[in-house]
């Protein structure tokens, strides 16, 4: 391994590191400035900000792309070090606008900290500056590209990361523009983590422009609950407003990328809120208090037998809900509840049977891999990024059946048709050596596939290509199923299940239709088939007033996930917590305590008052951040094959769930770039709520 030194500190690295990541590598370390170097994107030593001083080479290098050499001795701070950055600097600033006051990026500006560093007091540049036209990258990203600096740092991400390469440099020299290629849409899922990797302010959150300076902003650091990655983010907040979702790095989920959806739905969290109760008289929802709520309640439950009582969990239903919700249903006598209100045939006595069991990181190790019934790409885009990141490296073959669709990297396709996967379970498909020839095989398994009437008999012969191709071995587990609900999991793990004869999602809908279920308590469940449910009588407790507020007979305002302490468990098993950035509307509350004071307004009072005692009831709550491996078991079922298309769970991903639903600008990207909401509900009854 070379050795060489830096500023009179030797250090000894491996061969091919630039002197950039050298000098980072030291401790403490050496921050050297730079605009076009990113970590996580390919080098392109385009800034000329990062320029050092080697002995012995003729001038100075730019650090990001120069590797190091043997008894290199490197100066990153002299006085020809800072003329040459100053002269860049000098450069950079040529044409750059005077928009500081006015600029979104205005306190958080890259260009803004180097130019204190290395700007000069007056300029000498007399001739015309260049203007150049502002570019239509859509709803979510504001362009004003006279303050670009040609970093080619978006280039990059978008060709690179998202794989939908529709930017890059037009015309040469002075005249070089960043722009789209003959006008494509930007419609990566990705595409905000355009405005985090900008490093002035070409390119900016356009649904928020002009509202907020961000040294007025409070930052708390969180986790995402809009899918079922448990991405990490951090949510900025003014007043009782949040103003936007940033992500944060965790290497292990998310990297430091996240989701369109996840960041820009952001304003749903304040539209169609539920801030009150309301109790329906005469065929109308009219507002009460939590008491007449309550008394509403009880007068429907008395003398209920347990099995004319039902609940479901929605998609982003915290742990601590779920835990409270299941010990009420035990103490009215009803075994009918369930997490899985799209019908997944997915069965929690075999923890490996509903985990993404190789992990989102552990992905990239994965050499072949079948996708079923889903597409990654509109799913979870930021793990799609991570298998698109596996197959730039090679040595990655991949095969889908499903829906066809451009998943930005290369997949072979073999069908929509479910019998595809009988053929490779009994070896007449060829994939099947695919998958035994590999030294890490996978398979991800997605909503699609397993929210169909013979869900369990796919599951099953997903369990025995598991078996048959070695998916399951010593340190690896290729078995994968892709969740799109953060609450599924936890759910899952946590038993919110039919217990003895009791029924599941698709049953109480059906019993409540008949009247066998008389009450069901709807938990932020707006997927269900509200049409289905009869004359029972519903409560919905929940934040928005999505399909099951419209339905219910009874609305309990909750807080959403910005607005409280919980836990969510992520497609990996990872338990989680979130952290409240700003307080719930009106007289909204934490679930979990409006469950706790509904038990005793129904004389079955539940034995904990506090978070802390609750979460007592289970060890998933002790088990913040961490992985276990879970056992290998039966599961699955055999039977027939439906004779129709294997699908995405998500026709709109925009647009799937009560917060993306209340997004203005979420409707502005299925204006533009989608078609209908996409949720299951309304794809199901071809309403809107």
């Amino acid at each position: 391994m070379p050795k060489l030194t830096i500023d009179g500190r030797e250090i000894e690295v491996e061969a091919g590191t630039t002197i950039l990541q050298a000098a980072e590598r030291l401790d403490p370390p050496i921050e050297i400035p730079r605009f076009c170097y990113h970590e996580r994107l390919a080098v392109a030593g385009n800034c000329r900000m990062c320029l050092v001083e080697v002995e012995k080479m003729p001038k100075p290098v730019a650090s990001c792309a120069m590797p190091v050499g043997e008894g290199m001795v490197v100066h990153t701070n002299n006085a020809n070090v800072r003329k040459a950055r100053q002269g860049v600097m000098e450069f950079l600033l040529i044409n750059h606008p005077l928009d500081c006051p006015i600029c979104d990026q205005g306190g958080e500006c890259d260009l803004q900290d180097q130019a204190m560093n290395y700007g000069g007091d007056r300029g000498r540049y007399l001739e015309e500056k260049r203007s150049v036209e502002d570019k239509d990258y859509g709803p979510l990203i504001q362009t004003m590209m006279t303050r670009c600096i040609q970093c080619t740092r978006c280039i990059r991400f978008i060709s690179e990361i998202a794989g939908t390469p529709v930017l890059g440099g037009l015309h040469r020299s002075e005249h070089l523009e960043v722009g789209r290629y003959v006008n494509a849409a930007v419609s990566s899922e990705l595409s905000g983590n355009l405005i985090d990797l900008c490093p002035v302010g070409a390119l900016t959150n356009k649904p928020a422009s002009f509202t907020y300076r961000a040294w007025e902003l409070k930052k708390t650091e969180s986790v995402d609950a809009m899918d079922a990655l448990g991405s990490a983010i951090r949510i900025d907040s003014r007043g009782n407003e949040v103003v936007r979702i940033l992500p944060r790095v965790n290497d292990d989920i998310n990297e430091e990328w996240l989701s369109d959806r996840s960041r820009f739905a952001v304003d749903g969290l304040k539209r169609q809120r539920l801030d009150r109760c309301y109790v329906r008289k005469d065929g109308k929802l009219v507002s009460a208090s939590w008491s007449e709520a309550f008394a509403a309640i009880a007068e429907k439950a008395k003398g209920l037998a347990g099995s004319k009582i039902a609940a479901i969990a929605g998609d982003q239903t915290d742990c601590e809900t779920m835990v409270a919700l299941k010990d009420l249903m035990t103490s009215l006598g009803s075994a009918n509840i369930d997490c899985r209100q799209d019908g997944a045939k997915l069965d929690g006595s075999v923890r490996a049977s509903y985990l993404f069991n190789s992990t989102i990181a552990g992905i990239e190790e994965a050499d072949a891999l079948l996708i079923v019934g889903s597409n990654p790409r509109k799913e979870a885009p930021v793990l799609n990024a991570r298998i698109r990141k596996r197959y730039l490296k090679g040595g990655f073959q991949a095969a889908m059946i499903g829906p066809k669709a451009d998943l930005t990297f290369k997949a072979d396709w073999l069908g929509d048709d479910a019998a595809i996967l009988a053929d490779i379970a009994s070896g007449k498909h060829p994939f099947l050596q695919v998958l035994k020839s590999a030294a890490r095989p996978a398979i991800i398994l997605g909503q699609g596939a397993l929210a169909r009437a013979d869900g369990a008999a796919i599951l099953g012969l997903a369990k025995k290509i598991a078996d048959e191709a070695g998916l399951v071995k010593d340190g690896w587990n290729g078995f994968n199923v892709l969740h799109t609900a953060a609450a599924r999991v936890g759910g899952l793990d946590l038993g919110f299940l039919p217990g003895s004869g009791g029924l599941d999602t698709a049953g109480i809908v059906a019993a409540a239709g008949k009247g066998d279920v008389e009450l069901v308590f709807l938990a932020g469940a707006d997927e269900v088939e509200m049409a289905g449910l009869g004359k029972a009588f519903v409560v919905y407790m929940g934040s928005h007033g999505d399909a099951g507020a419209h339905r219910a007979d009874v609305v309990l305002p909750s807080a959403a996930y910005t607005e409280k302490q919980a836990t969510f468990v992520n497609m990996e098993g990872r338990a989680q917590r979130t952290t409240m950035a700003i307080f719930p509307p009106g007289e909204a509350k934490d679930d979990w305590k409006v469950v706790r004071a509904l038990s005793d307004a129904l004389g079955k009072p539940l034995a904990y008052d506090t978070v802390g005692q609750l979460r007592t009831r289970h060890p998933l709550f002790g088990q913040l951040g961490q992985l276990h491996p879970a056992a290998w078991g039966a599961f699955g079922a055999e039977g027939a094959l439906e004779a129709k298309k294997l699908v995405s769970c998500i026709d709109n991903f925009y647009m799937t769930d009560p917060i993306s639903r209340a997004s203005k600008t979420m409707a502005e990207c299925t204006a533009s770039f989608g078609a209908g909401c996409g949720c299951n509900h309304h794809k199901k009854t071809g309403t809107h709520g």
